[in-house]
């Protein structure tokens, strides 16, 4: 193995124990605080891959953005939302069942597949990745619907948190 192979075992160990802290976390903050993590484990695997635009844009976005909002949207609900009932629900062996089944048929899906040996095809020297994702996102055949609605239910939550925050009863 090679110490670039090492890395990558390590980074993606840490994202999915940070993955399974954010699921199983009893506090809303440090849960945010591990979805972060988690965020950050992932651009970095883009790193990895040499899609720097994905890693910077999961930074930036992610992380800046959408994970600092949840915080906030915590934060500003934390008095209404006090913790009034089980953390846990009664039925959550039924959630872990079938968490475990679907990673054991995933597993045993990819354990026949021959794609882990193979190598990627390198790219053509003119190839413009970032030219092409942004045309995917602003031109009206591609993304610029969802995304522009994920961004109006954002600020819809962001707008709730506010409001739940400051509505004096």
């Amino acid at each position: 193995m090679t110490g670039e192979q090492i890395f990558f075992l390590i980074v993606g160990a840490v994202t999915l124990l940070s993955a399974l802290m954010v699921v199983t976390s009893r506090d809303l903050v440090h849960a945010a605080l591990w979805l972060v993590a988690t965020l950050f484990g992932v651009a970095i695997v883009y790193a990895f891959l040499n899609a720097g635009f994905l890693a910077v844009v999961q930074v930036v976005v992610y992380i800046g953005a959408i994970a600092i909002l949840f915080i906030f949207a915590v934060m500003l609900t934390r008095r209404q939302a006090a913790d009034t009932g089980a953390a846990m629900n009664a039925n959550w062996w039924v959630g872990a069942l079938v968490a475990v089944v679907s990673f054991l048929g995933l597993a045993s899906m990819l354990s026949k597949w021959s794609g882990f040996s193979k190598m990627a095809t390198a790219m053509p020297s003119g190839f413009d990745a970032v030219g092409q994702l942004g045309g995917a996102l602003t031109s009206a055949d591609g993304y610029v619907l969802p995304f522009e609605v994920a961004s109006v239910l954002l600020l819809a939550a962001l707008v709730g948190a506010v409001y739940l925050a400051f509505n004096k009863k």
